[in-house]
Parts: C-alpha cells; sequence; structure tokens
C-alpha cells in the first residue's frame, strides 16, 4: 500500500494556475463536489480550500492510475485529459475557495 509514494509523478507539483480560467474548467467537478468545493454527499470530498499543492498531486495521480480504490475510477476519467494548466487552473481555483 505504501508502494505509492514511488509515484512517477512530476517532481514539480506547484504550478502556475490561473483561478478565473480554473472557475471556467470547473463545471464537471462541481456535479460531485459542489460549486463551493463543498460536496452536498457525503461520499465525495470537501475539495475548496484544500491545499493547492495537494490537488495538483492527486489529480496527477488519479491521471496517472496512480490512485485506487473509492470513486477512484469516476476521478481517472474525469482527470484523463486534462491538461498540465488544466490541473494548475483547477488547483488554483478550489484552493481559493473558503474552506469550512
Amino acid at each position: 500500500m505504501f508502494a505509492l509514494v514511488s509515484m512517477t509523478l512530476p517532481a514539480t507539483l506547484q504550478a502556475d494556475g490561473d483561478i478565473e480560467a480554473g472557475k471556467e474548467k470547473a463545471g464537471p467537478c462541481v456535479v460531485c463536489h459542489g460549486k463551493d468545493g463543498r460536496a452536498a454527499i457525503e461520499a465525495y470530498p470537501h475539495i475548496g480550500g484544500q491545499h493547492e499543492a495537494y490537488l495538483v498531486y492527486a489529480l496527477k495521480a488519479y491521471k496517472e492510475n496512480l490512485r485506487r480504490g473509492g470513486q477512484a475510477a469516476i476521478m481517472q476519467g474525469m482527470a484523463a485529459n486534462l491538461s498540465e494548466q488544466d490541473i494548475a487552473d483547477l488547483a488554483a481555483y478550489f484552493a481559493s475557495l473558503e474552506r469550512k
């Protein structure tokens, strides 16, 4: 289970995301995670106000099919076609939201 530490993700997890661009791209995300990043359904995590680097890490891990369990299959499909810039923008947007 701890083998995920040796992921092949890029060393840089911080990217120059654009909050406004992320807001424009967040449509598919808000269906499950909520427009304010607070999911209405308990099975989905709250991502509003989450650390930007963590969001980049998580999206890249889903894109590379390195995360398993829970809703991973859904998230792998959602992240599959995201570009590096999409990931940076989405992470910047959701990180900018107030954490409640």
